[in-house]
């Protein structure tokens, strides 16, 4: 019966390492139909969309049946708590992928307001974060995890330094203000992405360690008493 049971928890992690792989694809193939300004690429990205749809449903499904009939304990229950709200995150990483996808439907007719290199490189490092936290998942590796939370302000860095190059070419040129803010929206989305994998390493923490670190619950305030959102879930 255990056998069988840590059987479907590595089908439960292989299902959710689909979705990941599919969920990065979609939005690198989103950016990748901007800079090729390819409507029928932008197009494919929206029904690649339905498949990491039904896999967040299948994933549920499977959580919600190992619940209720293994009443799991400690570590396999954080894992499969936690592998519910990732697929959560990975299904939302599509939804923004759609979006992005729906920019470069609206900006394939018109001119190009600047060279590419801003946004492939957000994607890339957005992307990067997802796989990572997800390979950090299978193995339960907290440090890596705790590691990739940081990485989060290189995204919004190079988000918030894209948004003053767009902001300034749309005071110098009225003309340009429908274009850029369809690139600071894409942007926004990936930088999303980016805060979606931190979700995701947090959940890796969660699991390894048994301790919430999200909104920096984990954090020790002057004095030595832990902060109220600190707490310990059957540590194994």
């Amino acid at each position: 019966m255990e056998r069988h049971f840590h059987q479907e928890l590595d089908a439960l992690k292989a299902q959710l390492l689909l979705m990941g792989g599919g969920t990065e694809a979609i939005v690198q193939k989103s950016v990748e139909s901007l800079k090729r300004r390819d409507p029928r690429l932008a197009r494919e990205v929206i029904e690649d969309d339905r498949a990491i749809d039904r896999l967040e449903i299948d994933i549920e499904e499977r959580c919600v049946g190992l619940l209720a009939l293994r009443q799991p304990l400690a570590g396999d229950l954080r894992v499969i708590t936690a592998a519910l709200k990732i697929s959560n995150d990975l299904e939302r990483v599509g939804d923004h992928a759609v979006n992005i996808a729906g920019g470069a439907l609206k900006l394939a007719e018109d001119p190009p307001l600047k060279p590419l290199v801003d946004i492939p490189r957000m994607a890339d490092m957005a992307t990067g974060m997802l796989r990572e936290a997800l390979d950090a998942f299978v193995r339960r590796d907290a440090a890596t995890a705790r590691r990739l939370c940081t990485r989060d302000d290189d995204v919004d860095a190079l988000n918030r330094q894209l948004f003053r190059e767009l902001v300034s070419f749309m005071i110098e040129d009225p003309a340009t203000i429908t274009r850029a803010m369809e690139l600071i929206l894409v942007a926004r989305n990936l930088e999303r992405v980016a805060d979606l994998a931190t979700n995701i390493a947090e959940e890796v923490v969660f699991i390894a360690e048994a301790r919430i670190i999200k909104h920096h619950a984990d954090e020790t305030p002057t004095g030595g008493r832990p902060h109220a959102g600190t707490a310990d879930f059957g540590r194994t």
